[in-house]
Formats: structure tokens, C-alpha cells, sequence
């Protein structure tokens, strides 16, 4: 069976080793594919699942698709504790090593502008609801506000569908907010005081995460 190479991120060379037998989609190894000062984190997958129609067909299967974006999202997550990686698109997969190099020489001056802005910075997650009418529109107005103060940059998402969230209420805030790893801590306890300073709402926080919003590679429903 013939593999393709599958890229979940490109990052500076690391500082420190990948956790031992990080896996991948399919628990394939993840290895590092290093380029023009850019290192590529890749592993091999089957090309019957991968290949571009094979891999068409394989999208409408919601199980599969999930089980690929948690893999993905595994990686990602234990690159995040030793660098700071820009997550590429889940699915990003190339011809073989050769191929991975040339999409690295076509993008390398955008991942590394991108790299450079992310670099040491980390995307914490805030959802508001409320069960009451105008009141809670205000106090999730005012969460922001206070919250976007204390980040770089903010990406405010299209509330989801009641559909696509099991949480009660009315989600009136959903927010991403890309702070810096030195002030993560003061964000979190900025967001723990609103859980009781902000009436008529209820405040979740979710994070540290690498920055997804904020590489120009993920819509907010991939991402």
C-alpha cells in the first residue's frame, strides 16, 4: 500500500523533543521533516484513504473525519508544550517527502511571517450564554471588552447553531483571544472573576491552545 505524507504543522526547529511515540492519524509516528530553517511535522498515511478521490469519499464519513481532526488535534497539542507551531489544515497531505519540501519553499515566507507573530503566544477560548434577554447581551459585551484589553489579537466567531452546541442557553459571546504564554495566567484569573462579576450570564474558558484563529489556515468550524 503506497503512503502519502500527511502535515499537521510547520514550526521553528525545536527546543526540546517530541514526547516519546507521539502517533498520529492511523497511530502512524509523527517525525519531523526539517527545511530551509522550518521543520515540518508529518506522518505516513495509506493512500486509499488519502489519495484525492479516495479522500472524498472518506470526508462524508462523520466517524472518520472525527477520529482524523483528534488525531490531528493530538499532535498539535503535545507540539504546543515544547514550541509554538502553525496548525495546518487537517487532510494537508502531499506526495512524499520531496512534496513536503516544495510546499515549504512555495509558503516558507508566509509560515515564517505567521511563526514570528505567533511566537510565544498561546489562543484561549471564551463562550458566554444566557438564558435572559438583553441583560445578558450586556454583561458578555462588557467580558469582552475586558478580556480583549489583556490579548493581542481577538477573532470574534459566529455564535453556533443550538444544534451544534449541547451547552444551555443562548451563546452570546465566542470569542478566541491570542495572548502571550506570560499572561495566560492573569487571563485566566480575569475570566475566572467574570464567572461571578458578570450578570446573567455563564462563562466557559477553554485552552491553552495553539493558535488556530489566527494563522489564516482554519475557517471556525475546522478550527
Amino acid at each position: 500500500m503506497t503512503g502519502l505524507r500527511y502535515v499537521y504543522a510547520v514550526c521553528r526547529p525545536l527546543g526540546a523533543p517530541l514526547q516519546a511515540e507521539l502517533t498520529g492519524v492511523g497511530g502512524a509516528p509523527a517525525a519531523l521533516l526539517h527545511h530551509h530553517g522550518l521543520v515540518a511535522v508529518v506522518s505516513t498515511v495509506p493512500e486509499d484513504d488519502f489519495g484525492e478521490e479516495a479522500l472524498q469519499a472518506r470526508m462524508a464519513d462523520r466517524d472518520w473525519v472525527a477520529a482524523m481532526a483528534r488525531a490531528h488535534e493530538g499532535v498539535i497539542d503535545a507540539l504546543t508544550t515544547v514550541t509554538t507551531p502553525l496548525p495546518l489544515r487537517p487532510a494537508t497531505v502531499c506526495p512524499d517527502d520531496s512534496g513536503v519540501r516544495t510546499m515549504i519553499e512555495a509558503r516558507g515566507d508566509d509560515f515564517r511571517h505567521t511563526l514570528d507573530r505567533l511566537e510565544g503566544r498561546v489562543e484561549w477560548g471564551v463562550r458566554a450564554y444566557t438564558e435572559s434577554g438583553p441583560g445578558g447581551e450586556t454583561s458578555a459585551r462588557a467580558l469582552h471588552e475586558r478580556l480583549a484589553r489583556h490579548a493581542e489579537d481577538v477573532r470574534l466567531h459566529a455564535p453556533p447553531t443550538p444544534a451544534r452546541t449541547a451547552a444551555p442557553g443562548r451563546t452570546v459571546l465566542d470569542a478566541a483571544y491570542l495572548v502571550s504564554r506570560a499572561d495566560s495566567e492573569r487571563f485566566v484569573e480575569l475570566v475566572d472573576r467574570a464567572k461571578d462579576d458578570s450578570p446573567g450570564i455563564r462563562v466557559e474558558l477553554s485552552g491553552p491552545w495553539a493558535a488556530y484563529s489566527f494563522t489564516g489556515e482554519f475557517t471556525h468550524e475546522e478550527g
